[in-house]
Order: structure tokens, then C-alpha cells, then sequence
């Protein structure tokens, strides 16, 4: 496997954000894809990540004259199919694809485009990032865990962990990727979906015992769900998540929350929509799930007036 030295980023968000702040100071041929839309308002309006402007390099869909060896996908779950699109020109033969979107679907939606072979499994654990406008602060609390359920990705898998030794950026290859995977999704469908709902912090929830009482039950139902899907260890899931759980800064606000705060649609589809999904594949009732499905479709319903 070469060495990674072109590098596109898609998605400027809380997550790309932290990111694009490391890879442009990386000795690499570093871009951030963006339609023509979003370049002019990034012209007019910079990023700022933790007080400083990010002069970002910019490539636009239609060039043809680049090729990755890396892409980072960091968008939500709802912008994916429009920069699966706008990759078409930089995907080579020998492309590997990391996607840090939330959930357990992404993945499946790239290779489908671009095959199974470009695609590793990854996600982003750490403190959450808060985002307002275009400025954006984290304490850099962060860590990329990927990883393969293939052998033969091991050339990979190295010349990611080379390329992100190179940037300094933190990570861990996990030997089993889908539990680990699940555990965040665990953790998103339990911590996420109840904070944003009842506009809380970290710290407030892990207080607050009937709403660990109901994280659990919802916990519960993933683990139902994960062993049904062939994950392994599904047994340590639970205590596995609780104690991710507890390492969150006391004062962090999920995403999803500062999605609700603000506005925005939430990503409630991929975590208890996920569930409820597959619990019907699999002939299993997601009674927390459905209802939590319910609750943010009222929310959604209310940012509409």
C-alpha cells in the first residue's frame, strides 16, 4: 500500500472541523470537498475553529486533475448521498474511505457506491464539539477507532495508522470493529436521543437515576438488536457503554441536543429509527425505541411552525 498523501475532507461540521484544523497543518496534499454554494460562503464567512480562522484549500466537484488516497467522510447521515455523488472524480483504484458519520449504516451506503474494498469501518469518540454559526470549540478530547473484519485490509489499516501518527491525530485500531462500532452506537442511541429530549448535559443525565433507569432499558433493546445482527460479545455492551458513558465531560452537550437547541433536524432516524428498523427485520419489539421515533418526530413537527 503507498504512502496516503492526497487527502480530501468532506464536511465541516463540529467533527470535520476538528480535523481539518490537524490535516492542514499535516504535510500532505490536503482538501476540503465542497459544492460551489458552500465554497462562496466559506469565502465570506471562515471557519473559526477554537478562535482561529481556518484557511482551508477548497476543491470543487468538478475538478478532475485530483486523486485521493484518503477520504474522510465527517458529514451527517443526511449529506451523504449528495457527497457520494460529488466524490466521483477523486476515487481512484487503491482510495481508502473512513466515514465518522454516526450510526451503523454509513458503510454499507459507501460501498455501495464505491465497493466494500475501499471502505474501513470507523467512528469518533470524545467530548463533544459545540458549533455555533461558523465557530466551533472542542478541547480536544478525541479519538478515530477503525478498524476491519477483513485480514486482508491489514495494508490498510497501516498506512492509515502511519498517515495518522504523521498528523497527530489520536486513534486505535480496534480488533473487533462492529462491537466496537455498536458500542458507540450504543451509546449515541441511548445518551444522545435522552439528553437532547430532555435538554440535558452529560452530567445531568448520569444524575438523574430515572433517566439512567430509562437509558438502560434503551441500552437494553440495542444490545437485543446487535446480537440478533451477529455482533459479538453483545453480553458487555452495557456495562461496556455506562462506563464510556462516564468518562464524557459533566458538561458536554450532544450533538443531537445542540441540534434540538438550535433547530435543526436530528439524526434520530439512524440511532432509535436504526432500531426500530431492525427490530422488525428481526421479528424483535423496540418499545423505547419506537416511542423515542414518536418524541423527536413532535420536535421536528414544532421546528416546522
Amino acid at each position: 500500500m503507498k504512502e496516503i498523501k492526497n487527502v480530501i475532507l468532506c464536511g465541516l461540521g463540529a467533527i470535520g472541523s476538528v480535523y481539518a484544523d490537524k490535516l492542514q497543518r499535516t504535510d500532505c496534499n490536503f482538501k476540503v470537498l465542497v459544492d460551489e454554494l458552500r465554497y462562496n460562503k466559506y469565502q465570506s464567512n471562515p471557519i473559526e475553529y477554537n478562535g482561529n480562522r481556518l484557511n482551508l484549500n477548497y476543491i470543487l466537484p468538478n475538478n478532475k486533475d485530483f486523486k485521493a488516497d484518503l477520504i474522510i467522510i465527517a458529514t451527517k447521515m443526511s449529506g451523504l448521498t449528495p457527497v457520494l455523488n460529488e466524490l466521483k472524480n477523486f476515487v481512484a483504484d487503491d482510495t481508502i474511505i473512513l466515514s465518522f458519520i454516526n450510526g451503523v449504516t454509513s458503510e454499507k451506503v459507501i460501498a455501495k457506491s464505491y465497493g466494500q474494498e475501499k471502505v474501513l469501518y470507523s467512528y469518533f469518540i470524545g467530548h463533544s464539539a459545540v458549533r455555533k454559526n461558523n465557530n466551533i470549540t472542542h478541547d480536544g478530547v478525541n479519538k478515530i477507532v477503525f478498524g476491519s473484519d477483513n485480514p486482508h485490509d491489514i495494508e490498510k489499516i497501516n498506512a492509515i495508522r502511519k498517515f495518522f501518527d504523521k498528523a497527530k491525530i489520536n486513534y486505535e485500531v480496534s480488533d473487533d470493529i462492529k462491537h466496537s462500532l455498536w458500542l458507540k452506537f450504543m451509546l449515541n442511541v441511548s445518551a444522545n436521543t435522552l439528553t437532547a429530549l430532555f435538554r440535558m448535559t452529560f452530567g445531568e443525565m448520569l444524575s438523574n437515576k430515572s433517566a439512567m433507569n430509562l437509558a438502560k432499558k434503551i441500552m437494553k433493546e440495542v444490545q437485543t438488536i446487535a446480537k440478533a445482527e451477529g455482533v459479538n460479545n453483545t453480553e458487555t455492551m452495557i456495562e461496556e457503554t455506562l462506563e464510556q458513558l462516564n468518562t464524557m465531560s459533566p458538561d458536554g452537550r450532544t450533538s443531537m441536543l445542540q441540534d434540538v437547541e438550535a433547530g435543526r433536524t436530528t439524526e434520530i432516524d439512524i440511532f432509535a429509527g436504526t432500531v426500530s428498523e431492525l427490530g422488525k427485520k428481526h421479528n424483535i419489539k423496540t418499545p423505547y425505541c419506537d416511542f423515542l421515533n414518536d418524541a423527536f418526530n413532535v420536535i421536528h413537527e414544532q421546528f416546522e411552525k
